[in-house]
């Protein structure tokens, strides 16, 4: 039991949110940037003061699937209680021996920052009255073991629709067309999953498994912000699983195009595609040479079908430049440096505009590349 509740946290992620950079494991603290405010993840170790330790298994249970926590107050939904509601009674109860075996830690989490009125925890009634739904997943019983499989995975324990979604104006996950339609985490975009099979690139059900298990599709690029951390805990399900969820995503058909949006930025003023040149065959053209060159550091992933050239917004591709990646998703991928210290902004903007010329040149040129450079410089987020 203890190894399937195990299997259940890392498909859930559980240890991505409730951790931060350099501290105890679940032990809670995290800050979550929303629209409404600033929350922190709470401490979900067993211990009695400051995490979990007096929780009954219906005290969590009713967290996980109703979102109210053990004093009875309403826990707010970026804690996706909304998808967790799905989970089955088996993993639900594996997943609380799991939490309850691990060693206590004694860490209380900062108070939340929340702007009125989304302050007032009572008003959090009224939002699950419109947005919750209830019920554990139900098979489909017109689809195969392995598709009722991933869906399970992806729209219960993943929360896949959390950061690959839309959200309304109430903070709630868009569904129909929107479901898996693209969204917008932390300043990264989350890509729409809904039509893979339609992207620039289409991708294949064994690229998708490739990328989900080890961070990386050298038709695609290398999984970085978010999704690094959450690659990390996949690569440690069984192989069953993660080929479930690449299956199961590569049935949907939805709207090829992502519905990620964002401010419009000013128009782009004197990009110089030839400084861009320079910079990347002087900073980038040693790792990036498509296969012609040494992998310097892991991976040698091409600029000719990474996802983030090809991408409606620049955004993930500055990111990277910027901050680089300094913890891969898997060992094997090696490291990349970021160029913050010794790009600007400019720079930046001439280099992402020579990669999207060059490598994406049926995508329209980006627009106001080095305000988003400055911006991306100014907030690095989850990288």
């Amino acid at each position: 039991m203890l190894e399937r509740g195990r299997q259940v946290a890392a498909a859930g992620d559980c240890a991505v949110c409730h951790t931060v950079s350099g501290g105890k494991v679940n032990a809670g603290g995290l800050a979550m940037h929303t629209p409404f405010g600033t929350l922190h993840t709470t401490n979900i170790t067993p211990d009695p003061e400051t995490g979990i330790g007096r929780w009954s298994f219906a005290a969590f249970e009713r967290a996980m699937r109703e979102g109210i926590s053990r004093d009875g107050r309403h826990l707010y939904p970026a804690f996706p209680y909304t998808s967790f509601r799905v989970i089955n009674d088996a993993d639900m109860q594996a997943l609380y021996a799991y939490l309850m075996s691990q060693t206590p830690v004694r860490q209380q989490a900062p108070a939340n920052q929340m702007r009125f009125p989304f302050n007032q925890r009572p008003l959090m009634a009224g939002w699950n009255a419109l947005f919750l739904q209830r019920g554990e997943y139900q098979a489909d019983p017109q689809r195969s073991d392995q598709w009722n499989r991933g869906a399970y995975l992806v729209d219960g324990l993943g929360h896949c629709t959390a950061c690959h979604s839309p959200r309304n104006l109430m903070g709630a996950e868009k569904a129909g067309s929107s479901y898996l339609a693209g969204g917008m985490v932390d300043g990264w975009e989350a890509p729409a999953l809904n039509a893979l099979g339609k992207s620039s690139t289409p991708w294949t059900e064994d690229e998708l498994f490739n990328y989900l298990s080890t961070g990386f599709s050298d038709k695609h690029g290398v999984a970085a912000g978010p999704m690094g951390p959450v690659v990390s805990e996949l690569a440690t399900l069984p192989e069953s699983d993660v080929r479930a969820i690449a299956h199961y995503l590569g049935s949907l058909d939805g709207e090829p195009q992502s519905q990620a949006t964002k401010a419009p930025q000013p128009a782009e003023t004197h990009v110089s595609l030839s400084n861009g040149e320079r910079v990347f065959k002087g900073a980038c053209m040693a790792c990036h040479s498509d296969g012609q060159g040494p992998k310097l550091f892991g991976v040698s992933p091409s600029m000719a079908v990474n996802s983030n050239v090809h991408s409606d917004l620049p955004d993930n591709l500055l990111r990277v430049i910027l901050h680089g990646i300094p913890t891969p998703a898997t060992r094997d991928l090696g490291y990349m440096p970021g160029f913050k210290d010794s790009l600007s902004d400019r720079q930046v903007a001439d280099l992402a505009a020579y990669l999207r010329q060059r490598f994406a040149g049926d995508k329209p040129a980006w627009q106001g590349l080095a305000a988003t450079a400055a911006q991306v410089r100014a907030n690095p987020g989850s990288h």
